[in-house]
Formats: C-alpha cells, sequence, structure tokens
C-alpha cells in the first residue's frame, strides 16, 4: 500500500517522536496500564498504529471495495447506504397469543422484522404437557405444540410482508414446516417466505447443550432443510450458522469466528456429501454472531469473517457463485455483558455494541433491553432497545458511508490479526478431524471454557473492570418491573393442546406419523413428510419422538 521510502521515512519519524516527545511525557506521568489487551488470545494492543502496520495489506486483495470480493468491506455494493438492516427483536413468552401482541406491538413502532423465541420444551422436542416440560412452558419463548399455535403467533400478519427468523434448532425442521404451512394456509408462494431458521445443532453440541439426537442424525436433518428450501423456499436462509452463543458461553472474538466458521465448513461438507451442489444451497447460509463491548475488535472481527469466508467457500469449496463467498449475518447485542446491578447502564452498553454491529456491516440486529439480567424484557425496555437501533440508524450518520472505519491503521491490523488467529484455530480444528470429531471429544468445549473460567477469574480480581459490579457500585437499585409468565398461561397451553388432540384426525395425525417414521428408516427428505404431518396437526412432541425412537437421544461423555 505505501511506498518503501515513505515507510522508512514513517519509520524514522516515529522513533524520533518516541524519543523526543512520547519518551519524557512516559517518564514523567506514565500510562493508566502496563500494557493494554484486545480480547482476542489476550494480544497487546500498540500504544500507536502507522502505515508500517498494514505495510503487507495490498487494498484491492485484501480489503477491496463493497459487493466485490473479498467482501472485506461488505457484501452488498451500497450496504446501509441503499437498505437499512433488519430491525429485529427477540421476542416469545408465555402462549402465542400473548407473543402475537408483542409482535403487534413491535411493528407499530416500527420494527421492521420478527424474530420467534421458543420455550425450552419447544427446543428440546416435548409436548407443553410432557413431564419435562412441567414448569417450563412459555417461561424462556413462547410455547408452539401445534399448527394451530403457529396459525396464532402469525394471526394478522402477512408472512408474505415480514421477514421471520425463528431461533430453534434440535427440531428446526418442525418448526420450518409449521411456518410453510401457515404461508401455505394465507395463500403465500412459498417462494415469497423470507427468513432464516437457525438450524444449527453444532453450536448446541458446543456451548447450549439443547440437542436431541446423535450429531450424524442432526446432520441429515439439516442437509434435508438445505435441499427443501432450495426447491421450496429459495428466499429463506436455511441455517444461521451461530457464533453468539459460542461467545455467550465465553469465548474470545477470535474463537467465536473460527468455530463459528469451522461449524459452517462441517455444514457445507456435509451437504455435498449428501449430494448437493455447494452453489446451490450455500446461498442460502447465513451467520449470526455476537457483539460486545470492544467496539473497535467487534468491527475488526465482522470484517475478518467476511474476508475469511469468502477464501473458505472458494478455496476448500471450489464455489463460483459470488452468493456462496458472502457472509451474510445477523447480530445480537451481548446478553452475557448485561448486569442485574444498575441495569440503566446496560442501554449504554447495548448502543455501543449496536453501534459495533452497524459500523461492521450487519444485516440484521436485534438490541437487548436493559433488564434481561434479571427477566423477560417488558413492553418499555424492548421498546427503548428499539429506539436505540433507530436512533443509530436516523440521527448517528453511522449507516451513511459504507465500512466508515476501513484504512484506519488499528482497523485494518485488528481485522488481519483476528484473521490470522481465527485461522490458526481452524487449523487446528482440521488437524483434530474437524468440527464434528472436535466436539466430540470436547476439545472445542475445554478451550472455551479456559478462557470463560479466566475472564471470570480476572473480574473477581478486579483486574477487568465491570462497571457496577466490581468499580462504582451504589447502595441503593432502582425498582425495576419484571415481566413475568404465570402459571396459568401453562394450565392454558396444556388445556389447547388436550383439545386438538381431541378434535383432530387420529388416524391422519398416525399415518403421517408413521411416514415419518419410515422415511427416516431410509434416506428419503424428511422436511415434505413433516409439512404434511403438521398439516394434520401432528404436535412437535410426537413428530420428535418418532425420530427419537429412530435416531435415538444422544448422550455425550462428560468433558475431560
Amino acid at each position: 500500500m505505501f511506498d518503501p521510502d515513505d515507510l522508512e521515512r514513517i519509520r524514522s519519524a516515529k522513533a524520533e517522536w518516541e524519543e523526543e516527545t512520547l519518551g519524557p511525557t512516559l517518564e514523567r506521568f506514565g500510562e493508566r496500564e502496563e500494557t493494554f489487551t484486545t480480547d482476542t488470545e489476550g494480544n497487546e494492543v500498540d500504544r500507536l498504529y502507522t502505515p508500517d502496520d498494514v505495510a503487507d495489506t495490498d487494498y484491492v486483495d485484501d480489503i477491496g471495495f463493497p459487493g466485490e470480493e473479498p467482501y472485506t468491506r461488505g457484501v452488498y455494493p451500497t450496504m446501509h447506504r441503499g437498505r437499512l438492516w433488519t430491525m429485529r427483536q427477540y421476542a416469545g413468552f408465555g402462549t402465542a397469543a400473548e407473543t402475537n401482541d408483542r409482535y403487534q406491538y413491535l411493528i407499530d413502532n416500527g420494527q421492521t422484522g420478527l424474530s420467534v423465541a421458543f420455550d425450552l420444551p419447544t427446543q428440546m422436542g416435548y409436548d407443553s404437557d410432557a413431564d419435562m416440560a412441567a414448569g417450563e412452558v412459555g417461561k424462556s419463548g413462547v410455547a408452539i405444540d401445534s399448527l394451530r399455535d403457529m396459525e396464532t403467533l402469525f394471526e394478522g400478519i402477512p408472512l408474505d410482508e415480514v421477514s421471520t427468523s425463528m431461533t430453534i434448532n434440535a427440531p428446526a425442521a418442525v418448526l420450518l414446516a409449521m411456518y410453510v404451512a401457515v404461508g401455505d394456509q394465507q395463500g403465500v408462494d412459498r417462494d415469497q417466505l423470507r427468513g432464516t431458521i437457525q438450524n444449527d445443532i453444532m453450536k448446541e453440541y458446543v456451548a447450549r447443550n439443547l440437542y436431541i439426537y446423535p450429531p450424524e442424525q442432526s446432520m441429515r436433518l439439516i442437509t434435508d432443510v438445505f435441499e427443501f428450501c432450495a426447491s421450496e423456499t429459495p428466499k429463506f436462509n436455511t441455517i444461521s450458522i451461530s457464533g453468539y452463543h459460542i461467545r455467550e458461553a465465553g469465548s474470545t472474538a477470535a474463537q467465536e469466528v473460527a468455530f463459528t466458521l469451522g461449524n459452517g465448513i462441517e455444514y457445507v461438507q456435509a451437504a455435498i456429501d449428501a449430494g448437493l451442489d455447494v452453489d446451490e444451497f450455500a446461498p442460502q447460509l447465513s451467520f449470526f454472531f455476537n457483539a460486545h463491548n470492544n467496539v473497535l475488535e467487534e468491527v475488526a472481527k465482522f470484517r475478518a469473517a467476511r474476508r475469511m469466508w469468502a477464501k473458505i467457500m472458494e478455496e476448500r469449496f471450489g464455489a463460483e457463485n459470488p452468493k456462496s463467498k458472502q457472509l451474510k449475518f445477523h447480530t445480537q447485542t451481548g446478553g452475557s455483558t448485561l448486569t442485574a446491578q444498575q441495569v440503566e447502564n446496560n442501554i449504554v452498553r447495548v448502543s455501543y455494541q449496536a453501534l459495533a454491529a452497524v459500523l461492521g456491516g450487519t444485516q440484521s440486529l436485534h438490541t437487548n433491553g436493559k433488564d434481561e439480567a434479571l427477566s423477560l424484557p417488558t413492553e418499555e425496555s424492548v421498546r427503548t432497545a428499539l429506539r436505540t437501533q433507530q436512533i443509530l440508524a436516523h440521527e448517528s450518520g453511522a449507516a451513511d458511508t459504507i465500512d466508515p472505519l476501513a484504512g484506519s491503521y488499528y482497523v485494518e491490523a485488528l481485522t488481519d490479526e483476528v484473521e490470522s488467529d481465527a485461522f490458526d484455530i481452524i487449523d487446528e480444528v482440521d488437524e483434530r478431524g474437524g468440527m464434528l470429531d472436535a466436539v466430540k471429544e470436547q476439545w472445542v468445549q475445554r478451550q472455551i471454557q479456559e478462557v470463560a473460567y479466566e475472564r471470570q477469574r480476572e473480574i473477581e480480581q478486579g483486574e477487568r473492570v465491570i462497571v457496577g459490579v466490581n468499580e462504582y457500585q451504589v447502595d441503593e437499585e432502582a425498582h425495576v418491573d419484571i415481566e413475568e409468565v404465570s402459571e396459568e398461561d401453562e394450565r392454558r397451553q396444556v388445556e389447547s393442546l388436550r383439545e386438538l388432540r381431541d378434535d383432530r384426525d387420529a388416524e391422519a395425525v398416525e399415518d403421517a406419523l408413521e411416514a415419518i417414521r419410515d422415511a427416516a428408516r431410509g434416506d428419503a427428505n424428511l422436511v415434505p413428510l413433516i409439512v404434511d404431518a403438521v398439516k394434520v396437526y401432528a404436535t412437535v412432541g410426537e413428530i420428535c419422538n418418532v425420530l427419537r425412537d429412530e435416531f435415538e437421544e444422544y448422550h455425550p461423555n462428560s468433558a475431560v
């Protein structure tokens, strides 16, 4: 990027500055810390960055232009100047009717996309009246047992006018089938359905443990979804390969990128092994990242991830379609960064994290409510979180130019650093046989646990300041309204489910479930059969139990 003579002149001038200007000040006053580090592997942050730190960077090959490889500056030519990111507020609690009310409220307040949170029984493939569901129905998301619940969830919301993200993994094929069925009922052509199904089971084995089936059978369901959506719902993203929960579990920024893209590599290879053409399904892949507090490092992380995915898709898989190489991603602000102490401070944290996501070129964004360290967010805190995005979009100027931090010596050096560290981790994963094997042997989990332990030690020792927690505490906390789900919600949900079973055509349900059972024993695509089953009101639990019988449940070895 720079002429060698210019670089030599810069080095000489820097040395002179260090001796004549910096030296006396350091001798007299020192600095706040002996060393400053990034979150990524604790790499040291230099005092000052100059062109010498990016001397090996080639602008065209390494940075380029928006909408062109290597996509460092964004996957679309106009980015947020052409269209703002989709503003999603993750929502779901209690019954489908209550959540529908929240969706209508958010749409009335300017939300541009829906994002569905499901309760734990639904995420684990249990119906609300299952013994395992007791006490958890509607608590961490909305309870969805059948197509009837999904109909209620989207009542009055035309599916050809919204983009919907569904955070569901182990039973993702079932919830996708219900969404398709609602679209069919509304008369919406399937090729007009837009949104994302998370469908990312690998990160469940790594970070959340909300899995049902063994990895191989789970991968089959995922590739079946890829194949179904490529032909039936081409505008629907078939997977949201998620680093969010990896970061929430305690990883560094570089680990978040490496393990997320490592999971992506595993999914792409599984689909190719199943006979799919990479350029047929890869354009429908999407990603989901976390945004934490170190604004500049987060921006660098997003830029590095885009550049890495373009290289991976071309060099590993021979992708030719430009859309196959474009890393499109949703961002959610960091839930693990929110504190129960001085909850108003969380508004500030979320604002900085949202700024990092926008500066980093996100395609959609969820901003957490200030009270989410305590409970489900109230309507007031959800509105404030949404207003945070709207102020960022319309008042801050952050979206008025593309990749505004490009060319910063620090940001470019940090982008290179994140990329290098992440590729080193991916190389080690490859040496261990890939992500599937690395996860089975608990290696990935141990890497994250070690970082999480060290971060917690730093907080407890006061080496890492968390405002309001280990510094700047107050004696009295302000009153905070809490959103609660009542036991009455669970009772109503269970009653509704039992009424459904009495009203539906039991023989049609049994036939549909038997068709799924037969297909599970072979290699036919399961998704069309699941669509048939949900349309006769087979429940999430009934469909998942058939697959439990055929695939078995997964019980990993204990971490060592």
